[in-house]
């Protein structure tokens, strides 16, 4: 007797995520006891590359739906903030030659979530129509840029449309602990309790 076929987690979770991301229910912010619509999409980092393909297919399958994606790679808008102010080319010099701690606090003084990442990204949201915001590239700015940063500066911005960051580790919540990202399953210390598992959300 053939055994039977296991299905694909990456095709479960991609189906997941469509049936959740075109719903009524999440697009109209239901169930989510007037908290901000933020929402944690938990990966493990050795699937990075799997999420990435299954994140853009989502882009398009939803698009296909009428859901339109705002896309935002943290670590691509890095980079454009840091060339648009003339400062890319200088810093790729000074990275042979300063400490990795100085180049870490020169980073996080030019990319500062409230003072420059949140302000990108507004203007991005403002600049286009979209119906759900998807956030990626969290591991790739690790540690100059912190992702319970981002989203505590985002609250009062993103709260037209869901948001659902794209994280590689774990989102654990429980009643003792409270809730925290654990980026790469590793650092337990970016406590954050005001998002929901999508995994979690029913519909």
């Amino acid at each position: 007797m053939a055994r039977k076929k296991q299905a694909d987690p990456m095709t479960e979770r991609f189906q997941h995520l469509t049936s959740v991301l075109s719903s009524d229910r999440f697009l109209h912010k239901q169930g989510l006891g007037n908290e901000v619509p933020f929402f944690i999409c938990p990966f493990d980092p050795i699937d990075a590359v799997a999420m990435d393909r299954t994140r853009q297919a989502l882009i398009k399958s939803l698009s296909q739906q009428g859901v339109e994606i705002l896309d935002i790679s943290l670590y691509d808008l890095s980079i454009e903030l840091l060339q648009a102010r003339g400062i890319w080319n200088q810093l790729l010099e000074m990275e042979q030659t300063v400490s990795k701690d100085e180049l870490k606090e020169l980073l996080q003084g030019v990319l500062d979530p409230e003072a420059h990442i949140v302000p990108a990204i507004a203007q991005k949201m403002e600049d286009a129509t979209f119906d759900v915001l998807f956030l990626s590239g969290i591991g790739e700015v690790f540690p100059y840029i912190r992702s319970h940063n981002v989203l505590n500066n985002l609250q009062s911005t993103a709260k037209e449309q869901p948001t659902v960051l794209f994280f590689p580790g774990a989102y654990e919540q429980s009643a003792e602990l409270g809730a925290s990202l654990n980026l790469f399953k590793l650092l337990e210390d970016d406590k954050y309790y005001r998002a929901f598992n999508i995994y979690d959300y029913e519909i």
